[in-house]
């Protein structure tokens, strides 16, 4: 398991691509589960997160096979997981702020923290460093930044590797 960490536009999603496209030259098929959605929760078109999505699916190959999870990850890796699946998941911010919302964070926190070290696919786990800022004015973006930043300390921990990546650039850290 393998966990990328930066901040927005800082190359994380394109190096991790990077590593799955190696890990599908050795034979894995890879998967793709996308947590953005691309609607509010009043099921509102967000056309700026559209342009986003568009962006990410144009810069991945298109036979990958892409299933998007906002809510229910840990299911999603179990139904996939085989030592031949290399399972890219981008990312874990956004499905934190999804959960936060729904208001089921620590239950499906739970789940995915319960699986990750049993799974056989090659994971790869795609989130933002947002922790670097100053504390946040509001409650419910603390909360996000706090959950957040617990999240990426549990699965750091169960990781074999953890990259932080910055303009470009993967520092291993683990």
């Amino acid at each position: 398991m393998r966990f990328i960490l930066g901040g927005a536009r800082s190359g994380k999603s394109r190096y991790a691509e990077s590593l799955a496209k190696t890990a599908e030259e050795s034979g894995q098929q890879v998967f793709y589960l996308a947590t953005a959605t691309s609607s509010d929760r009043q099921n509102h078109a967000d056309t700026e997160m559209l342009e986003r999505i568009k962006r990410h699916q144009s810069d991945r190959p298109s036979h990958w096979q892409t299933i998007e999870v906002p809510i229910k990850l840990a299911e999603g890796l179990v139904a996939l997981d085989d030592k031949k699946n290399c399972i890219l998941i981008d990312c874990l911010t956004l499905w934190t702020l999804n959960l936060l919302e729904e208001e089921c964070f620590q239950v499906e926190k739970k789940a995915l923290l319960n699986i990750l070290p049993n799974l056989t696919a090659d994971i790869i786990l795609v989130s933002n460093e947002v922790g670097l800022g100053v504390v946040p004015m509001g409650k419910l973006t603390r909360c996000f930044v706090d959950e957040l930043g617990w999240l990426h300390q549990a699965v750091a921990e169960q990781a074999e590797t953890v990259t932080f990546v910055t303009a470009g650039l993967p520092m291993h850290l683990k």
